[in-house]
Formats: C-alpha cells, sequence, structure tokens
C-alpha cells in the first residue's frame, strides 16, 4: 500500500514538473514574444524575463528585436535625364509591433520579401525624378532620407520600423560606363595638348627673352672691355711716351730686345739677314751707355 502511494505521489510529481515546465518560457534582450492560444494572439511580451503560459493551451511565437537587414537585388534606374544606372540598395529595420508583424507576415522571410518590394519601388520613384548629378553627388543624402522616410509610411502599418536606407552602388552599365570613358579620356587627352602647347609657347618666349639678354649682356660687355682695352692701350702709349721721352736709347734698346725675342723664340725659324743689318747693332757693343740722368 505504501509503496502504491509513493508511486503515484511520484507520478503526480513529475506530471506537475511538466505541466509547470510547459507553463513557462523565457524571453532573452534580443527577443520579443507573442503568446498565441488556438492560432489567436492573447499577449505580446517586449520586455526580457520568465514569463508563463497555460501548459499544452497555449504557445509561443518568438520576434526579433534586434536591427535586421535586407538587400534589393541589382536594378536598373532610368533617371530623369534619361540615364540608366544599375542600383544597388539596403534597408535596415527593426519589428516595431510584433503583432502586427505577426498579422501582416507571419515569418521573416515574408517580411523581407515585401520590403525588398517597397525599398525598390520607391527606389524607382525617387530615383527617377532626379538627374543622374545629384544621384551621385552631395545631394544623395537627402535622397536616401526621403527614401526611407516613404518607405517607413509603407512598412508601419505591417509593425516595421525603417531605421535607415543607403545605395551600396550606383553604376552605369557598362556599354554606357565605355562611352563615358571614352569621352573623359577624349577630353583629358584635348587638356593635355592645349597644356603642351601652351607650355611650348611660354618656353620659346622664355628662350627668345633670354636669347635677347644674352645678347645685351655680350654687346655691353664687348663695349666695357673695348674701352678698357683702348684706355689700356693708351695708357700704354702714354707711359711707353713718357719712357721714351727720358731714355730713348734704353727705349731702343728694349724695344730691339722684344723684336729679339718674338723673331727667335721659334727654334725652327732661319734668318738671312747682312752681318751690318741695323737688327743686330746691338750684338757688337760690349756696353750699353746708361741715358744721362736729368
Amino acid at each position: 500500500m505504501n509503496r502504491t502511494v509513493l508511486t503515484v505521489i511520484a507520478v503526480l510529481l513529475i506530471a506537475l514538473g511538466v505541466v509547470a515546465a510547459s507553463s513557462m518560457f523565457t524571453v532573452y534582450q534580443t527577443e520579443q514574444a507573442i503568446v498565441m492560444q488556438f492560432g489567436k494572439p492573447q499577449k505580446v511580451i517586449q520586455e526580457p524575463g520568465l514569463n508563463f503560459k497555460l501548459p499544452f493551451v497555449q504557445d509561443v511565437v518568438y520576434v526579433d528585436k534586434r536591427v535586421l537587414a535586407v538587400s534589393t537585388k541589382r536594378e536598373e534606374v532610368v533617371t530623369r535625364d534619361q540615364k540608366r544606372l544599375m542600383v544597388d540598395s539596403f534597408a535596415r529595420f527593426r519589428i516595431a509591433d510584433p503583432l502586427l508583424y505577426y498579422q501582416s507576415f507571419g515569418n521573416i522571410q515574408i517580411a523581407y520579401e515585401r520590403l525588398e518590394t517597397i525599398l525598390n519601388s520607391q527606389l524607382r520613384q525617387n530615383l527617377g525624378r532626379q538627374i543622374l548629378t545629384n544621384i551621385v553627388s552631395g545631394e544623395r543624402s537627402n535622397l536616401m532620407n526621403q527614401i526611407r522616410t516613404q518607405v517607413n509610411v509603407e512598412a508601419k502599418p505591417s509593425g516595421i520600423g525603417v531605421v535607415d536606407v543607403r545605395i551600396v552602388r550606383a553604376d552605369l552599365p557598362k556599354e554606357n560606363s565605355d562611352k563615358v570613358f571614352d569621352r573623359m579620356r577624349s577630353q583629358r587627352e584635348q587638356e593635355a595638348k592645349e597644356i603642351r602647347a601652351t607650355g611650348a609657347e611660354i618656353a620659346q618666349r622664355i628662350r627668345a627673352n633670354a636669347e635677347k639678354e644674352r645678347t645685351v649682356l655680350i654687346a655691353n660687355a664687348q663695349k666695357d672691355s673695348d674701352i678698357l682695352r683702348g684706355e689700356g692701350d693708351g695708357e700704354k702709349n702714354r707711359i711707353f711716351a713718357e719712357a721714351f721721352g727720358k731714355d730713348p736709347a734704353f727705349f731702343s734698346f728694349y724695344r730691339s730686345m722684344q723684336a729679339y725675342r718674338a723673331s727667335m723664340s721659334d727654334s725652327d725659324t732661319s734668318m738671312v739677314l747682312s752681318p751690318d743689318s741695323e737688327f743686330f747693332r746691338y750684338f757688337d757693343q760690349q756696353k750699353i751707355e746708361p741715358a744721362e740722368v736729368k
């Protein structure tokens, strides 16, 4: 009897443990929870902690509380100025209202698909109203804010709050890129030719000015040298004249010595002169009388 009672008590305790375990669930910081009863939402729990539900009757659906991201496929967009762009974009969002989210989508995959459709639609509409330079310039930030606001307006009734929208890449199609590249290269080559032509003109002008200055400098130097040479020759002649006036005999002797040195400096020189020539008059003199000093 006692063994039977103990067995029943043990079974009851195990059953109570199973029931208690079935009635408790934990919501973590990164999660939100919806308590469901027979497929109908009963309660939404957005704060982390230990919670309770009716065992075997109610179920719990967990919803992510973190910021999530959805990317769009590479799409072609035509701008207002009829330029074609290949655009990659993404949006970051969080589930603000888990009940609306569950009622609208049921699971995250359907939510991704719906957000991707909304984002593509808004990108086409907004980029189609812009010219290419606004999309690739500093206006892109304002444009992204507008798209985020409009995507958020469409997604909010489904319990989703869009945090940010960004264009990852906005490229021209390959054929357009090739044309743009060829045009840019032609422009740069034209600019290079103009710069080289301008540089050649400036270089020619600088060389002409330098040549002119060189000619003027050489002419002035030649003029100054001629003046100095003339003054030197005049001074030399004056000194010679003074020397000749003071001692004509010595001056005549000095000039004769210069003539000897100039004519006999080359060892191969041959001279045929009469011995009594005036040129050799100093060779016969044993002593040269100095001039009288006055």
